[in-house]
């Protein structure tokens, strides 16, 4: 897997993504605390409108950047956002109204929602052959969870030493370390084909590529199953170790920990399977898992409540998520490059980074109000069965035969245009790779 970190420049930026990781997570436990400082006992109620925030940022502003991603310099558009959300991070311990919080978090998660996905569609360019970009993939898993894990360690050693407020200025310096990183190397440029449409149809155009694409409405409903699991854990881990079983601090991270092993576990040994099992096979039995493993706690909480060992099971159910989860969305990525033409890559990793937030929209205020109105049981239940309606939907949109290749005809072309010359053998041949484009509006009819 390690080996891909030889191409100097999908080293530099797997390093900008590593320290711009370590610096949101500071942000995070800062922002927390920020909230409690200026609202006390309405902190929770600031982080849950923060989170809002977040997410209505995420959902809206990156199907528009990733509608004109092609046409901007990829380097000089990354380290913008970079600076971006190095410049707000630097205002936050400045703040003394709500309000400005609210403000400079959607500034912040503006600039990650136009970052994230254009970084995301770099990557395939960077890394043509699949074997070596799913082993980034991997790696990027692998960031991602050793930023939950490194984080919070990182900012309880910070906070023995410093005030919160300074753990700002540690983000603002992972955004800048990550635009230097990124400046350091010479990206690929986008395709600059012209596109067809007004504004209105370029911003779309990732969504209805998205949409129209059947492996990757199957995608979007195996999101929905990861984000129940997902939101079960970050959402109620807290309320379930705490108010449950009247632990501690250190009990809670030991079982986000749990959470967090077994995902970077799945990401280590996913581009092997990968070479055994297809996509659909390993994500879609991934989600059933993830069902399966909610339905389970449901049972072991109902039957055990909080006495016992139920700590242990509780580690033992969070480890298993953990591994589900990764195996279930890390190879989306691979969906996604098969999925679109390189000039539209950008306009669907967008659409996927605005439809996969939506679906936490929906699950992370299931999973709190129903954990908190009703019980964790009643959460677990829920959210499995949300979790099963995902793993469902997938079976039945994404074809269990689902090859690159597709035959399909044009009868709307007339007979010297350059696709049939050039993809079609000169009419000679009825299939090549397919995506949805302008060429090809519509998915072929399966016989």
């Amino acid at each position: 897997m390690f080996t891909i970190l030889a191409n100097r420049t999908y080293r530099h930026l797997l390093s900008a993504q590593i320290i711009a990781l370590v610096g949101t997570g500071l942000a995070t436990v800062a922002l927390g605390l920020l909230a409690f400082e200026l609202a006390g006992g309405n902190a929770g109620a600031v982080l849950g409108t923060a989170l809002a925030i977040k997410m209505i940022a995420y959902i809206g502003i990156a199907p528009v950047v990733g509608a004109f991603a092609d046409r901007l310099p990829r380097r000089a558009f990354l380290v913008a956002m970079d600076l971006v959300r190095a410049a707000v991070a630097l205002s936050l311990p400045f703040v003394d109204q709500i309000w400005q919080i609210y403000v400079l978090i959607f500034v912040l998660q503006s600039a990650s929602a136009a970052f994230t996905p254009t970084f995301q569609a770099t990557i395939p360019d960077v890394l043509p052959d699949e074997g070596e970009y799913t082993r980034a993939l991997s790696l990027s898993r692998l960031a991602y969870d050793m930023e939950s894990l490194i984080s919070p360690i990182l900012a309880a050693a910070l906070l023995s030493v410093i005030s919160f407020h300074w753990l700002f200025a540690g983000t603002s310096i992972g955004f800048i370390c990550s635009a230097l990183f990124v400046v350091s190397v010479v990206l690929p440029r986008s395709p600059a084909k012209p596109r067809k449409g007004g504004i209105w149809a370029k911003t779309t155009r990732g969504l209805r590529i998205y949409l129209k694409t059947p492996r990757l409405k199957g995608l979007l409903a195996l999101s929905l199953a990861s984000a129940a699991a997902s939101s079960m854990v970050i959402v109620n881990t807290v309320v379930i170790v705490r108010g449950g079983l009247g632990f501690g601090q250190r009990e809670v991270a030991l079982t986000l920990a749990a959470y967090g092993s077994g995902s970077m576990l799945a990401a280590l040994f996913i581009p092997r399977m990968l070479d055994k099992v297809s996509d659909r096979t390993l994500m879609v039995g991934a989600a059933a898992l993830l069902t399966a493993a909610l339905a389970a706690m449901a049972v072991v909480t109902a039957l055990l409540g909080t006495s016992g060992g139920y700590w242990q099971l509780l580690l033992a159910g969070w480890f298993v998520l953990g591994i589900a989860y990764s195996a279930s969305v890390t190879p989306s990525g691979r969906l996604l490059r098969r999925s679109a033409n390189a000039e539209d890559r950008p306009a669907a990793f967008a659409a996927q980074f605005a439809l996969s937030h939506g679906c936490w929209l929906i699950t992370y205020p299931l999973a709190g109000q129903i954990g908190a109105g009703v019980g964790q049981i009643a959460a677990f239940a829920v959210l499995a069965l949300v979790a099963g309606i995902g793993t469902v939907g997938a079976l039945l949109i994404w074809p269990s035969h689902d090859p690159e290749l597709l035959a399909h005809s044009h009868d709307d072309l007339p007979p010297g245009h350059e696709h049939l010359f050039e993809d079609h053998a000169q009419g000679k041949s009825a299939s090549h790779a397919f995506v949805i484009d302008d060429i090809h509006p519509n998915w072929p009819r399966m016989v």
